[in-house]
């Protein structure tokens, strides 16, 4: 029973304790509604702005950039496709055993270069043979000049026929003949010897091997190999007939100039020169055909390769241009912030262009604005800002 009693009065003492509690909070909420007196709740006394602490925030500090003016280029924008400006299959124009292949197969090339070789024993015996005919022959030419002239001491003395003169004229002049036939077998020989050495045309780049060392191969019939011209290389595309106007206006002033962009390479360009217009556009498409001549001493583009083909047409004098960092969005469309004259942001709607590195073109501004690069997100039209130090906005 002493226990239950402790309980008892644990459990009074614990409901007064609360209902006090809770009837000072609405007495303290009922004297707020009515303006009484008494304490402030303790987040409406840290709300309550500080003795003296009024006034228009502080200026926010912004880097800022000058306008920069430019000459732009106007660019006509193409898919295209590399093409080898020279590609041949190589081929001998005589029958043998391929006895060597110098240099390896995928490489680069010089003009001249010994590429394959073909077993040339047989052309030497060839070559011996003519040259052994030519000297026959000689010896044979030696005697009949000595006969024609006996036979024409005779015929003037009267101890000869006038007949024998005759025939050894004409054993002389086949004579000739035969030496004639001789030398040109000579040089056949010579060729076909020649023949068996396989060199590059021109310098580019090989294939693969086609025929390994020991094939038999035939003239005229089988391909060894192919070769590639690599620098420089065409670049094809199609422009469309609304383009060639424009195009040929420009060709007419001067050259025409193409920079190349080959997909993945982090905007790496080539350039080059428009240098063939085809002279029929395509009906059913509407395009001709174009061509561009593209320095390659790097081998980075190879043909059949699909790219990107920019012309220079025309130029686009002062043109105003702002850092792309500069340019925000909104519901209206791009916009920058600019000083305004009493040193508060100036928000302008803007028209954006071509872009040059880290500049983009932007309609809608003037030459003598200082534009806004940075802090962006804290500012609004209207906000006082500081302009940074041109040193310190660029860092």
């Amino acid at each position: 029973m002493r226990v239950l009693k402790i309980a008892l009065a644990t459990v009074a003492v614990f409901a007064l304790a609360t209902g006090g509690e809770m009837a000072w909070r609405n007495r303290a909420f009922l004297m707020a509604e009515m303006g009484g007196g008494g304490a402030k709740p303790e987040a409406e006394a840290q709300a309550a702005p500080a003795p003296g602490g009024g006034g228009a925030p502080p200026a926010m500090p912004v880097p800022v950039a000058k306008v920069v003016k430019r000459t732009l280029p106007t660019w006509l924008d193409y898919s295209a496709r590399t093409e080898a400006i020279r590609s041949v299959s190589l081929q001998t124009k005589v029958t043998g055993f391929v006895a060597s292949q110098p240099m390896a197969d995928g490489a680069d090339v010089k003009g001249g270069d010994l590429l394959y070789k073909l077993d040339p024993r047989d052309f030497e015996a060839a070559l011996e043979q003519a040259r052994a005919a030519v000297q026959r022959d000689e010896a044979a030419l030696t005697y009949a000049r000595a006969a024609e002239q006996r036979s024409s001491s005779l015929v003037r003395t009267g101890s000869t026929a006038k007949d024998a003169l005759d025939q050894n004229t004409s054993a002389r002049a086949q004579a000739e003949a035969a030496v004639a036939l001789d030398r040109a077998t000579v040089k056949t020989a010579e060729l076909n010897l020649g023949y068996a050495e396989v060199r590059a045309p021109f310098a580019g780049r090989l294939g693969r091997d086609r025929a390994p060392v020991g094939t038999l191969v035939g003239a005229n019939t089988t391909t060894l190999n192919t070769l590639v011209q690599l620098d420089p290389v065409y670049v094809t595309f199609n422009p469309s007939e609304r383009d060639l106007a424009a195009i040929a206006k420009a060709k007419r002033k001067s050259e025409v100039k193409v920079e190349v962009t080959l997909p993945g390479t982090d905007g790496e360009t080539h350039r080059g020169d428009l240098t063939f217009i085809d002279n029929a556009v395509d009906p059913q498409t509407g395009t001709i055909t174009a061509r561009a001549t593209i320095p390659n001493a790097d081998f980075a583009l190879l043909p059949g390769q699909y790219v990107r083909a920019r012309l220079v047409v025309a130029e686009q004098p002062d043109v105003l241009m702002v850092p792309q960092a500069a340019v925000g969005s909104g519901q209206l469309g791009k916009y920058v912030y600019v000083i305004g004259d009493t040193g508060t942001a100036e928000q302008r709607l803007v028209t954006l262009g071509p872009t040059e590195g880290d500049l983009v073109a932007a309609a809608g501004i003037k030459e003598s604005d200082r534009v806004i690069t940075g802090n962006l997100q804290k500012i609004g039209p209207g906000a006082p800002v500081q302009p940074l130090p041109t040193e310190t906005a660029a860092k």
